[in-house]
C-alpha cells in the first residue's frame, strides 16, 4: 500500500476520505471523536499530504479499495467530504458488499455539470498559477472558504492548501478515471443508507447535487447553520460529531 494512512481507535471501522485542496488534516478534530467509539482510519489521497505523486490513470475509487483490502476491511462506513464525497458515491455504487453506511457531506457527482461560476472560480485559481500566495487569495475570497477564513482554524485551511498548491504545480501529466456510467445517471442503483449533509451557506451547486440525492427514500438529510462549503469538519466539528454518530448508531 502506498498511500500514507493513520488507525485510531477500536470498533467498527470508519474510513474518511478528505475533500480536494486537503489532506487527511482536515480530520484532526473530528477523527479523535470518532475513534472515542470507533476504529477510524484517515488517509491522503493520491497527490496529497503525505501519499505518491499521481501518474498515469489515477483512479480514486479503486485506491480506496486498495487501502480496504489492504486493511482487511470486509466492510466498513465511509465518510466523504467535498470531491470525498464523490470518491465515496461512486464506490458505494461499484462496491456496495463492502459500505455499511454512507456518510456525504457536501459531496461533488460524477457527471453533474457545474455552473459557470463555479467553473470560473476553478479558472481563476489556474490561471493565478504558479503564484501561489496569489492562489491562496482567490480561493479564500470565495463564498466556499468565508466560515474557515473566519474562524480559529483558518491557518490550518490555509497551510493545507498551500501544500496542495505546491504539490500541484509539481504533479506530471495524469488523467483521473472514473467508473462509467457516471454515478448521476444511476443514483437510484445506491444501497447503503445515506447521510447527506451540507451546510445552510454552502453553494448552490450543492444543492443542486443535493436534490439529486432527494429522489433515494434512504438518504437521510440534515443541514448545518451557519456552515458553508469548505472545512466543515474544522468549523462544525461538535456538529458534525453528533449527526453522524446519531446516524451511526439508529
Amino acid at each position: 500500500m502506498d498511500l500514507y494512512y493513520e488507525i485510531t481507535g477500536k470498533g467498527h471501522p470508519i474510513v474518511l476520505i478528505h475533500s480536494g485542496g486537503a489532506d487527511l488534516r482536515q480530520w484532526a478534530f473530528l477523527a479523535p471523536l470518532l475513534a472515542e467509539k470507533y476504529m477510524v482510519i484517515t488517509f491522503d489521497g493520491r497527490g496529497a499530504g503525505k501519499s505518491p505523486t499521481p501518474k498515469g490513470d489515477v483512479n480514486y475509487v479503486e485506491d480506496l479499495l486498495s487501502l480496504m483490502d489492504y486493511l482487511k476491511l470486509d466492510k466498513a462506513t465511509i465518510i466523504g467530504h467535498n470531491i470525498g464525497g464523490q470518491i465515496a458515491t461512486d464506490f458505494a455504487l461499484v462496491h456496495p458488499e463492502r459500505v455499511t453506511k454512507l456518510v456525504l457531506i457536501t459531496p461533488s457527482l460524477t457527471g453533474f455539470h457545474w455552473s459557470p461560476e463555479s467553473v470560473q472560480n476553478v479558472n481563476n485559481v489556474v490561471h493565478a498559477a504558479p503564484n501561489i500566495d496569489k492562489m491562496i487569495e482567490i480561493f479564500l475570497k470565495t463564498q466556499a472558504y468565508q466560515v474557515v477564513t473566519n474562524s480559529t482554524q483558518r491557518d490550518l485551511a490555509i497551510q493545507m492548501l498551500r501544500h496542495h498548491f505546491q504539490r500541484m504545480l509539481k504533479w506530471p501529466e495524469f488523467k483521473m478515471i472514473w467508473p462509467e456510467p457516471p454515478a448521476i445517471d444511476r443514483i437510484q442503483e445506491l444501497e447503503p443508507q445515506t447521510l447527506f449533509i451540507i451546510g445552510q451557506n454552502d453553494l448552490a451547486d450543492h444543492f443542486l447535487i443535493a436534490d439529486h440525492f432527494r429522489k433515494l427514500p434512504q438518504v437521510k438529510f440534515t443541514e448545518l447553520a451557519n456552515a458553508d462549503h469548505i472545512m466543515m469538519a474544522l468549523t462544525h466539528t461538535e456538529e458534525l460529531y453528533q449527526v453522524i454518530t446519531a446516524f451511526l448508531e439508529e
